[in-house]
């Protein structure tokens, strides 16, 4: 069983104190899709996070923008962030927001990319036909000033991470062809949050068709949500889907604490991967557990 080094390639943090994570302090202005959010209503820090990874081989983690309020400069977030506390390597890597249509959008990156510890930013393209499934517009990959802001990030050396819904993997897929010197990141292995056949058709589809683009990789993170429970078969269906479609060498390990919470412990989920991926031979089971992610976002040897 594996017992080697773990990179955990997606979490959050944030201290409600500062007053700049509004979707989690204000009734009206959390995100619908998530439900009741209330659990997560607390200041959540390093040392709250180690408290949840236990012990746990954790060697380092990735941090990823926590929707830091929109009305203010996304670097604030960044600038906190090398502030905190980098005991047994958390948040030592930094995947940042940039507002990729706006119009400052390449100040905004180059002032991202500043910082040595940011190697990716994230955007919310998750359009889903039921309201309450949808967190952004339709089409927006293939809005012109979307792609101008991609074009910005490969010149700054950093990747593109997604927040998508298996209705955008055809588009996601086509932005890869057309960037093939970018990488992207899908997270939360595509977000299946379509349970029914045609649903779960739609979502195993949609990432053999962007697995077969060799610069997308997958973050396997936060698999026990798509889980009708957390029996070991129903989290490996959700785990093995994603790692048949883009291998053992493009695929990564990651909780999305403190968020994962509502369906499966810290340990928990390392124990059921440890479980999954007991198969493969022990340099794939590092890779999945530690060697992509510090690949992919720069972790020193």
């Amino acid at each position: 069983m594996y017992d080697g080094p773990i990179i955990d390639a997606h979490h959050h943090l944030w201290d409600l104190g500062l007053g700049r994570h509004l979707w989690l302090t204000e009734d009206d202005a959390g995100l619908a899709a998530l439900g009741d959010i209330s659990y997560m209503r607390h200041t959540y820090l390093p040392a709250d996070y180690l408290r949840d990874v236990g012990t746990a081989n954790l060697v380092g983690s990735v941090h990823i923008e926590a929707v830091w309020d929109r009305t203010r400069s996304p670097v604030e977030e960044t600038a906190w962030l090398e502030t905190l506390d980098k005991a047994r390597g958390v948040a030592t890597r930094y995947v940042a927001y940039a507002p990729l249509r706006a119009p400052d959008a390449e100040a905004v990156i180059a002032a991202q990319a500043a910082y040595p510890r940011v190697v990716a930013v994230r955007e919310t393209i998750r359009w889903h036909p039921d309201p309450a499934k949808r967190w952004s517009e339709a089409g927006l990959v293939d809005d012109p000033a979307f792609r101008r802001g991609v074009g910005l990030l490969s010149r700054n050396g950093l990747a593109l991470e997604l927040l998508m819904n298996p209705y955008q993997a055809e588009e996601v897929a086509r932005l890869a062809g057309d960037f093939p010197s970018q990488l992207f990141v899908v997270n939360h292995c595509g977000t299946p949050v379509d349970r029914d056949a045609e649903g779960l058709v739609r979502w195993r589809n949609g990432l053999a068709r962007m697995g077969r683009l060799d610069n997308i990789a997958i973050k396997i993170s936060n698999f026990g949500a798509y889980a009708p429970d957390k029996s070991l078969p129903q989290l490996r269906e959700t785990v093995m889907t994603c790692i048949d479609a883009f291998g053992t060498a493009r695929s990564m390990f990651g909780t999305d604490y403190p968020v994962a919470r509502r369906h499966m412990t810290y340990a928990g989920m390392v124990e059921a991967f440890i479980a999954i991926i007991a198969g493969f031979s022990p340099a794939e089971q590092r890779a999945l557990f530690h060697d992509n992610a510090a690949r992919c976002y720069r972790f020193a040897a």
